[in-house]
């Protein structure tokens, strides 16, 4: 029997090779879509210049603040720093870590850049910067803290936190450049102790930071970063993770602390 071209012929044979794509398992079903798009590995140089030379302006701002008056200029000569030792320490860690943060942009960083963290966290590092100075440097108190072995702390747990950070971010990064390790996910060197070892030094760095003005008042700032780590960054990277790696994250996330070493 003859089945008229396009009817119960072409219904057959289009079984048969279903069939016979399920046997060789060349049926190939839709994958999700990535979440966290914005995570995709792209240059985003432009978005990159911006940040650090934007960032490297208030390093400038902060630094005219100090030594050229300006501070007495915006103020109309009301205010000054008493305490300009601890100041100008502060602007050695801003531009310590400006220097870091453009490192990172341009050598570590491969993800996609959006300009909306861009000018979110500039005005972040805006407030953070500029605050930390004025408040350590006596501006608001008019008092002088001498330094003690406070400061020697702060200044250890400011460098250990810029250490966890970079190092890691080194360590992930000389693995993945191994052509062998590509679509693997890293859970070696310092991500071994922490599975977001690099936002923890983070927290680290902002303590000794802020411990550094004699403020305690400041330590919200480092308390701050620690919940948006864990209640807001942190799970939707496991997510994007999650879909990316399947059951290889899924095991490195049943035997490592999420965040911070030994303990959380």
């Amino acid at each position: 029997m003859q089945f008229p071209r396009g009817g119960g012929e072409r219904q057959i044979v289009l079984r048969l090779e279903f069939t016979r794509n399920l046997e060789h398992k060349e049926v190939h079903m839709p994958q999700p879509k990535a979440i966290h798009s914005t995570r995709a590995h792209a240059r985003s140089l432009l978005q990159k210049v911006v940040f650090w030379g934007l960032h490297l302006g208030i390093v400038v701002f902060c630094t005219w603040l100090l030594f050229f008056g300006g501070l007495s200029s915006l103020s109309g000569g009301l205010l000054t720093f008493a305490d300009p030792v601890r100041a100008k320490i502060l602007l050695c860690c801003a531009t310590f870590y400006a220097l870091r943060h453009g490192w990172t942009l341009f050598y570590l960083l491969r993800r996609h850049v959006p300009w909306g963290e861009v000018f979110g966290l500039l005005i972040f590092m805006a407030l953070f910067e500029v605050g930390l100075l004025l408040l350590g440097g006596g501006v608001w108190t008019a008092k002088v803290a001498p330094l003690g072995w406070q400061d020697a702390v702060a200044s250890i747990l400011l460098l250990a936190g810029s250490f966890l950070n970079s190092f890691s971010e080194m360590q992930r990064k000389g693995w993945k450049a191994k052509t062998e390790n590509s679509g693997r996910c890293y859970t070696r060197g310092l991500f071994a102790y922490s599975m977001h070892i690099n936002f923890f030094g983070d927290v680290v760095l902002f303590t000794g930071w802020c411990l550094l003005t004699q403020n305690l008042w400041t330590l919200i700032l480092p308390l701050a970063m620690y919940l948006s780590f864990v209640f807001f960054h942190i799970p939707g990277l496991d997510a994007y993770l999650t879909d990316r790696y399947g059951k290889e994250f899924e095991d490195y996330a049943g035997r490592t602390k999420k965040m911070v070493p030994f303990v959380y």
